[in-house]
């Protein structure tokens, strides 16, 4: 007997949920969501998806920040979506700066693939949001389905245009609201 579909989406933190400041989330109060952002995850959850983030935290591995202040931002990003009655059930980060060659720092495929095997959910079951190329791109190498938001990184081509790198085929959206938008058509145009 075939195993159902599960529904898994994998998103970006910064820049896609939250905002993405030059100078890292250093505290629980730098991290402010972007407009709609909770919403959206909020909508997600309503439309039966798991959601989980998968983000690079390098200011771990640079010394910026410490594990209970990385902590201590997700507290906060947890509240917020619980006041709009969203969910995100796990986030996985990469600990690593650039230098350390890891293979859980995106666009490498780690994150993806240890939440395939944490979560027991197939990668090709995973569909995965962020707003840089290479979210795309660690998406598309574990096998994901990927998406890109206009939003933090790619805010520069809303008015058109590609980014350079991003892998042929990835859907590109205005925000995280516009990507529920379409994923939620989709499944309704499934169920019909």
């Amino acid at each position: 007997m075939p195993s159902r579909e599960q529904k898994l989406i994998v998103l970006d933190r910064d820049g896609t949920l939250g905002a993405d400041p030059e100078d890292f989330v250093q505290s629980a109060d730098d991290w402010q969501p972007l407009p709609g952002a909770l919403e959206a995850v909020a909508r997600l959850n309503q439309g039966g998806w798991r959601v989980v983030i998968a983000s690079n935290q390098s200011g771990l591995g640079r010394g910026l920040f410490d594990v209970a202040t990385l902590n201590a931002v997700h507290a906060r990003m947890h509240k917020l979506l619980a006041g709009v009655g969203a969910r995100v059930e796990a986030v996985f980060f990469c600990p690593h700066a650039p230098e350390d060659a890891c293979d859980c720092r995106k666009p490498a495929p780690g994150l993806f693939l240890q939440i395939s095997r944490r979560l027991g959910v197939p990668v090709s079951q995973i569909v995965a949001v962020g707003d840089s190329v290479r979210d795309a791109q660690a998406a598309v190498a574990a096998g994901c389905e990927a998406h890109l938001v206009l939003t933090g990184q790619s805010a520069a081509h809303r008015l058109g245009g590609v980014p350079d790198g991003l892998p042929p085929g990835v859907p590109q959206h205005l925000d995280l609201n516009a990507f529920a938008d379409a994923v939620l058509a989709r499944d309704a145009q499934k169920a019909a």
